[in-house]
């Protein structure tokens, strides 16, 4: 309106409430103010007719156009067919038709202020009901759309290496130190399948109907049907995840049946539940955010809303499993799993902040933390309690042959097998390095020299810094370790065979760590000790072997052993060499030394001890003895002497001679 306008206007209100004024003061109106009141009123008179008519108009066009557009949209309600089956030049006219009617109920709505005469009232009801219509009939075309143009996720089989193929191992359940073979313990963690690259997204929904979602998601929420709209998304994408998860054999399992799963199906479970969580928050949540953001374009809180009404009851499954898993035995063979677990969760950490950062997905983001913590406290006293465990293996009987226990065997290759997990374990320990007093000690009667000696080592390690509190825990476990084989070694009634028992694991102990990544854990210091410790094992195993065997080929001026070898005769030194080379043989062919390099290396010290002294002994005295009593050549022994600690008790007739 222009500035004259509103001007003359106010004029005109002005006079007009003059006039009310003169009327009411009852004075007689002149025959010439009659005329020009009667004027006035005729005018006005005009005026209010033709803005009457004007509204009428409208009114008359809108219901017009509405039983137009009614007609467009229930003709649709007779087929049964869905209309973007049609094609999505189809579907955009049935949303034309939605948005007028929509406009033109607006229009009414607001054309007459608050009265309505009966025809607009009932156009405007006939309106309503067919816009009803409508949102059922588009909340059924946008499920359609939603399931019929579902793409299948799948996980990146070759992202994942399994175990198996990792260490060439077939995997069983380990419920002691003493089950079978440790070296089928279940070594790493599928390190190699950690992505440092970029986000990914993949299509959930075929791209093409993409449009037509967001259309038919617009119309509805414009109209006041948002509700039905995210109940729609959210139960149709719901589906499709539990599908998912279906088909990848993750069930759905309560705390109760997952505490009571023996190890071999929990073990089975957890590498199902790696494999689907990395997939699930690397790929599937960030694809499944991205189409809700597609669909529901700039009305940001609505696709939030949807994406974590969608994906809440699916996670909260997965983060029960990790839950239960946390709450179960601290069993030692758990402890892999559990640190996968734990690594895992803390790798995903920042992607699921990031997912749920607003606040719809708050509780699952407080959910996942809190079972990320659950997990590392159970891989933390998991890994503490292991050591107790090694203090507190007793053994009534000695190991057969002196060979590796499988203690040893158990803890050395489980020590490795955390190596894979060094960055996560260190951490863990060092949460709770002050406090390390929670483990439970070795019994008294373990604890010896050794155990302070290694204590003593570890504080002059050249391990790496950055594994210091893994260090002195390793430090610990192989101190207890030894002092546990010290006293299994005296279940051995034969000093001999002690020395070899310890030579075995000592041996195994450092080749361990020599040849793994426990090298830089334990660090050159540590590996110089325990060569220097199994090589003492062999000297002292000569000595108490050899020593009174060969006291026999002794002049009669050098000191006797236990044999009273002294003032004997040369025959009866012969006589007495041969019986007890062959006790030795006997014993100690059945002894078992497993690695062929220490296995030669013992031999052939104990050939150059027995040759050498049988041979000078045998050049001085063999024209003054009778042959018959020279039961063996040096080219015998030495052939002999190879028959040792090959595990496989032997004998020798009297009657051997080459």
């Amino acid at each position: 309106m222009g500035e004259f306008e509103v001007d003359g206007e106010e004029k005109l209100i002005v006079a007009a409430k003059y006039v009310v004024k003169e009327l009411r003061s009852g004075k007689s109106l002149t025959k010439n103010a009659k005329k020009v009141l009667g004027n006035l009123l005729l005018e006005l008179s005009r005026v209010v007719i033709a803005e009457d008519r004007d509204e009428e108009d409208e009114i008359g066009e809108i219901e017009q156009r509405l039983n137009v557009v009614s007609d467009k949209i229930m003709t649709r309600e007779v087929d049964e067919s869905m209309i973007w089956d049609l094609g999505s030049d189809e579907g955009n006219l049935y949303l034309d038709a939605v948005n007028e009617l929509r406009s033109l109920i607006d229009r009414l709505d607001g054309s007459s202020g608050l009265g309505k005469a009966g025809s607009e009232e009932l156009s405007l009801r006939k309106a309503h009901d067919v816009l009803q219509t409508a949102m059922a009939r588009l909340e059924d075309e946008f499920k359609h759309l939603l399931v019929e143009n579902r793409l299948p996720f799948e996980l990146e089989h070759s992202s994942f290496r399994s175990v198996e193929a990792d260490h060439g191992v077939e995997e069983e359940a380990m419920a002691s130190f003493g089950a079978a073979s440790t070296e089928d313990l279940i070594l790493g963690s599928n390190n190699d399948s950690r992505r440092n690259s970029g986000e990914i997204v993949v299509d959930l929904i075929n791209p093409d109907v993409i449009s037509d979602l967001k259309n038919i998601a617009t119309t509805m929420i414009a109209s006041g049907y948002d509700r039905e709209c995210i109940q729609v998304c959210t139960m149709v994408r719901k589906d499709a995840l539990d599908e998912f998860l279906y088909n990848h054999e993750v069930e759905k399992l309560s705390i109760e049946d997952v505490l009571r799963m023996d190890w071999a199906t929990l073990n089975t479970n957890i590498k199902k539940w790696v494999r689907v969580v990395r997939n699930i928050v690397q790929i599937y949540l960030l694809s499944e955010k991205s189409l809700d953001n597609q669909i529901f374009g700039d009305l940001n809180e609505i696709g939030l809303t949807c994406f974590v009404d969608t994906v809440k009851a699916p996670m909260m499954q997965l983060l029960n499993f990790g839950e239960a898993v946390s709450l179960g035995p601290r069993q030692p063979e758990k402890l892999l799993r559990i640190l996968e677990m734990y690594e895992l969760a803390s790798e995903l950490l920042p992607e699921i902040d990031d997912l749920f950062s607003d606040h719809p997905g708050s509780s699952i983001r407080t959910e996942y933390r809190e079972v990320m913590k659950r997990l590392g406290d159970c891989a933390r006293t998991t890994f503490l309690e292991f050591k107790s465990a090694i203090a507190s293996d007793v053994s009534s009987h000695p190991f057969p042959g002196g060979a590796v226990h499988p203690l040893t065997n158990y803890v050395m290759n489980y020590l490795m097998a955390l190596t894979d997990f060094s960055h996560t374990l260190d951490s863990l320990l060092m949460e709770n390095d002050d406090v390390e007093d929670l483990t439970i000690p070795p019994s008294p009667d373990i604890i010896n020299p050794v155990m302070v000696e290694e204590e003593s080592t570890y504080e002059n390690s050249s391990s790496p810094e950055k594994f210091l509190a893994m260090t002195r825990h390793f430090y610990s476990i192989t101190s207890v370790l030894e002092a546990n084989l010290q006293e299994k070694s005296k279940l051995y009634k034969d000093i001999s065979l002690r020395h070899i028992f310890l030579l075995n694991n000592i041996h195994y102990m450092t080749r361990k760590v020599l040849k793994s990544e426990l090298r830089h854990i334990f660090g050159d210091k540590w590996n110089r000790k325990h060569t220097w410790k199994f090589q003492q094992q062999s000297i002292e195993y000569e000595r108490a072997t050899w020593l009174p065997v060969l006291s026999f080929l002794k002049d009669d001026s050098g000191s006797s052993s236990g044999h009273g070898s002294k003032n004997l005769r040369p025959r009866e030194r012969f006589q007495g060499f041969n019986t007890a080379f062959e006790e030795v043989y006997k014993a100690q062919t059945g002894w078992l030394i497993s690695d062929e390099g220490l296995r030669e290396d013992v031999r052939t010290k104990a050939s150059m001890w027995v040759i050498q002294a049988y041979w000078t002994f045998y050049s001085r005295h063999k024209n003054n003895v009778s042959e018959r009593y020279i039961k063996y050549t040096t080219d015998d022994l030495e052939r002999l002497l190879l028959d040792l600690f090959a595990g496989s008790p032997k004998s020798l007739n009297n009657s051997y001679r080459r």
